[in-house]
């Protein structure tokens, strides 16, 4: 194993930050070698560098200090490395260009730049570590890389992305995740005590069905349900944080569908990409209005985007 070939990619996000020791073999083919995670980015109580060497530091004996590549809410304003944006329409394959390098102790850094549009409403909208998810889906499955597709990633700040022969047109940013964690955990929707438990489909269906449903879409009103069904009996603890997902989910595909900047109409399809609970999550609601869906691993995506950057800049290193 060639040393230049190993490296370490860092997805850091607000709530996590997952490390990864990869080996690369192609722009396409990598191996995951060894795992280790993190606090986030607004949970760490040491400075950033520290929590990376923490993470990081038991990969030092035998493999040495490789390069980290590293993207996420880190690279952000609330973060470490702050980074640029760049501008939509954004060709993925490009994230080098913009990029940032930072040496932490014996550590060289690469860290990657967001993307940022504007929207039919003039407002603006931003993402960071999507973009590099979405080049390592398209990497994995070039045939989305002709015409119009639109994906959603799920997590705590869904996007909704539409593609154009593999550029990043426009997308717009859903708090869905973070609505859920908030509500689960700082308000009298949930008790306090409520833990573990099965996934309830069918309540989650249920809240799914009030939202997707609602000719007003009131969400507010909607919430309200998920301590109102508890009262009555109809749920109990954990099936109300299944029904409160269904509520949130729902109502984010909802606004999805009446989107003015894609057409999402029954019949059409939709590429989640996200973790094997939430592409169900989603596609079970995009099925109830009809929407087809393919589903791809976050997991896969992260690790073929960073490893696809690295094999970039070992062929840039090289001599002609």
């Amino acid at each position: 194993m060639s040393l230049k070939n190993t490296f370490i990619a860092i997805d850091w996000g607000t709530s996590h930050l997952r490390a990864y020791l990869c080996n690369t073999y192609s722009d396409k083919r990598f191996e995951l070698i060894a795992q280790r995670d993190g606090p986030g980015v607004i949970k760490g109580k040491k400075t950033f560098s520290q929590i990376m060497e923490q993470a990081i530091a038991p990969w030092a004996h035998e493999y040495g200090t490789p390069a980290v590549l590293m993207a996420g809410q880190i690279t952000s304003s609330i973060g470490w490395i702050e980074t640029p944006y760049m501008k939509c329409p954004v060709n993925p394959e490009k994230l080098l260009s913009s990029a940032l390098k930072q040496n932490s102790k014996q550590y060289a850094i690469t860290a990657l730049p967001g993307a940022q549009c504007v929207l039919h409403n003039t407002m603006l909208d931003v993402m960071r570590g999507e973009e590099l998810q979405i080049l390592g889906f398209l990497k994995q499955n070039p045939a989305y890389s002709q015409g119009k597709v639109l994906l959603c990633l799920p997590g705590t700040h869904t996007k909704w992305v539409l593609l154009e022969d593999g550029l990043i047109v426009c997308f717009k940013t859903a708090m869905t995740g973070e609505f859920y964690d908030l509500l689960c955990h700082q308000s009298v929707l949930i008790a306090n005590d409520c833990q573990g438990g099965e996934f309830d489909w069918q309540a989650y269906e249920q809240g799914c069905n009030l939202t997707l449903g609602s000719n007003s879409g009131n969400l507010a009103h909607g919430i309200f349900s998920v301590r109102t069904r508890q009262l009555s009996k109809e749920l109990d603890s954990v099936q109300a944080k299944a029904y409160l997902s269904g509520v949130l989910i729902g109502s984010d595909v909802r606004a999805a569908r009446y989107a003015t900047e894609w057409q999402l109409v029954p019949g059409s399809k939709v590429v989640v990409i996200g973790t094997e609970q939430l592409n169900r999550c989603f596609a079970t609601a995009l099925s109830h209005v009809g929407v087809q869906c393919d589903t791809f691993s976050v997991h896969t995506a992260t690790l073929s985007g960073f490893n696809y950057l690295h094999h970039q800049q070992i062929a840039s290193q090289s001599p002609l």
